[in-house]
């Protein structure tokens, strides 16, 4: 039988059951893995429910340092009764299964073509163990041990994780090393006859990066950024953006003399009060956001179009996941581009950025707040849930200490002593962004009515044709000015002239780095460009002029961002050919070229045909 061999390159998997204690262990594993200098890209796919339910952390290892899913699974670590038939049948053939043999199973449960690897761990801890609790915390720690000798993992660094973890708390450090003990010496005593071609070799491919969630880093680039009120409502997958926020709040936003807090985070009763609460606090002059998710936008869109025709700045964190409605509300989609692009009723078009790894989650989040000020207008960020819930490897953080916030046109009280002309929605230097006043900032001048109905440049309320025609078309001007604020693309020429193309953004970035170069080997090249906001500068139409026909890789049913690109770039649909992925999993590289490269053979066998 063949044998998977790989060093410091290989996909392993951990099916468990949700609330088992299993989480903390298996990301013990892959930080101990990172710490030997290998690369790893995590991910934790997990039920809607608190506990009892089937949950995976897949993890990858590579040398290379691809941070997107490969595709397919090389061990399996089957601690799940429940699902044990698909994880079995998700093996590759000479992959390895690793199992709880306290209990026998029959033969059919097997599969010829794959290496099974038994090891009593119920009755190892049920034989050191008296707490039930303990008996199942333990069992994880326990695998975790034996997997480190089979696969070649130092316990030496699994230890000195668990210092640090349990750092004054000996009673627990002791208690987890033991456990980890056990492992370690039932596998070289009982397993030495059971090789596993996979093995962690000590490397230095981690270099300066960190490791980090989108989440955390996200709520770390709003107090860079200047935010100083949040409001929110608990939902999958964004609670814990408010909550870090909360935290490095915490740490860096309380006066060290006084204790006063700088800011202010209120849990809302509700999605709409929370953005209601971001909207006043906008328009009061602070910097505020919310964080949601897709049914969380549904609920605010009122507000929203509240704020994108009185013009305040908001800024909306989106973690997307499965949808419609309640949807797989712990699994990871980009399916809410067409929602937040034009959310309310009405003509509305609204700033949408697109980070792809944490490092920009960090940035794009400071800069949605500059950008919300700058437009004066809502602006989204938009994460998913496997950007945001899963660590992952990125450059590390940096900031301009010297950098002020950007206020945009905020006239001063000399200004309006002075006699400058104030209207509040009046176009005067053609890039549609009005000069606008904060509460208080004159005792008789610079004041007007903010209201959601229409008016005319100097916020008189007018029901004029031709008021509401030059309002709404000034609001068209300033969305044309954003196209050069935001975020450019980034493009990647292929290494020899092709006409043929493939645009992506977000999430789907680590996957589709990896499947250009497994492309390129194959003798298909594709220039690429990576989207990083809308709208959309003149480098896009002009990308997909360049090109007889261009992919569109995305994580949705419908394709929303090709709709985007042909609805607002008026792009003939045939050119954009779909390349979609919407199981709730992340995109793999290994999806990606087979989709690519089946639609190039085919042209090439017949060029007019649709695949």
């Amino acid at each position: 039988m063949t044998r998977i061999e790989a060093v410091n390159d290989f996909v392993i998997k951990f099916a468990n059951v949700n609330g088992s204690g299993s989480a903390s262990a298996n990301e013990l594993f892959a930080k101990a893995i990172l710490r030997m200098g290998v690369p790893v890209s995590p991910r934790n796919i997990f039920p809607s429910n608190i506990q009892g339910l089937p949950t995976w952390y897949e993890v990858r290892v590579t040398e290379k340092g691809h941070l997107g899913r490969r595709g397919g699974t090389d061990m399996m670590v089957a601690m799940n009764p429940q699902t044990w038939d698909a994880d079995v049948a998700e093996l590759a053939p000479g992959g390895y299964l690793f199992y709880d043999s306290t209990r026998p199973l029959p033969p059919s449960k097997f599969r010829d073509d794959i290496h099974v690897i038994g090891m009593p761990l119920t009755e190892i801890c049920n034989a050191v163990y008296n707490d039930p609790r303990q008996r199942q915390l333990f069992k994880n720690i326990v695998y975790v041990g034996a997997l480190a000798i089979l696969l070649g993992i130092d316990p030496a660094v699994v230890e000195k994780l668990f210092s640090e973890q349990y750092k004054g708390k000996e009673r627990l450090l002791a208690s987890n090393v033991q456990a980890l003990n056990l492992g370690c010496d039932f596998a070289r005593e009982n397993l030495s006859d059971k090789p596993v071609g996979l093995k962690v070799r000590r490397a230095d491919r981690v270099g300066n990066q960190i490791f980090v969630d989108g989440n955390s880093a996200a709520a770390l680039g709003c107090v860079y950024g200047g935010a100083t009120v949040a409001a929110w409502y608990p939902i999958t997958p964004s609670s814990s953006v408010a909550e870090a926020f909360q935290k490095y709040c915490a740490k860096f936003r309380v006066d060290a003399n006084t204790g006063q807090h700088k800011f202010a985070i209120v849990q809302a009763e509700d999605e709409i009060a929370s953005i209601g609460m971001v909207v006043g606090a906008g328009w009061n002059g602070a910097r505020a956001f919310t964080a949601t998710s897709g049914p969380g936008v549904s609920l605010m869109t009122e507000f929203i179009g509240l704020a994108y025709f009185a013009e305040i700045p908001v800024t909306l964190i989106n973690v997307q996941r499965g949808g419609p409605s309640t949807g797989m509300p712990t699994r990871t989609q980009q399916a809410d581009i067409l929602c937040c692009a034009y959310a309310s009723h009405g003509d509305t078009k609204h700033v949408l950025l697109f980070p792809e790894d944490p490092h920009e989650c960090f940035e794009h989040a400071a800069a949605a707040l500059d950008l919300a000020d700058r437009l004066q207008t809502p602006v989204f960020l938009m994460t998913d849930l496997d950007i945001g819930m899963n660590q992952r490897l990125c450059k590390p953080f940096e900031w301009d200490e010297t950098r002020a916030y950007d206020r945009g046109k905020v006239m001063t009280a000399e200004e309006l002593e002075a006699g400058k002309d104030f209207g509040r929605y009046k176009d005067v230097d053609g890039d549609g962004i009005p000069w606008r006043t904060l509460p208080g900032t004159h005792p008789t001048k610079g004041s007007y009515f903010t209201r959601g109905t229409t008016r005319d440049p100097y916020a008189r309320y007018s029901e004029r044709g031709p008021d509401y025609i030059y309002n709404v078309e000034r609001l068209l001007k300033k969305f044309a000015t954003a196209a050069a604020m935001v975020p450019q693309p980034v493009l990647r020429p292929a290494p020899q002239p092709t006409d043929i193309g493939v645009i992506y953004f977000g999430s789907t970035s680590p996957s589709m780095d990896e499947a250009l170069a497994e492309l390129e080997e194959d003798g298909i090249h594709l220039d690429a460009m990576r989207l990083r906001a809308f709208p959309f500068p003149d480098s896009v139409p002009e990308f997909v002029a360049r090109h007889r026909r261009v992919y569109v890789v995305e994580q949705n049913r419908d394709a929303q961002m090709r709709s985007l690109l042909v609805n607002e770039l008026e792009i003939d649909p045939a050119k954009l050919i779909k390349v979609l992925h919407f199981d709730g999993t992340p995109i793999t590289a290994r999806f990606i070229v087979q989709s690519i490269s089946s639609h190039v053979r085919a042209q090439a066998t017949d060029p007019k045909g649709n695949a």
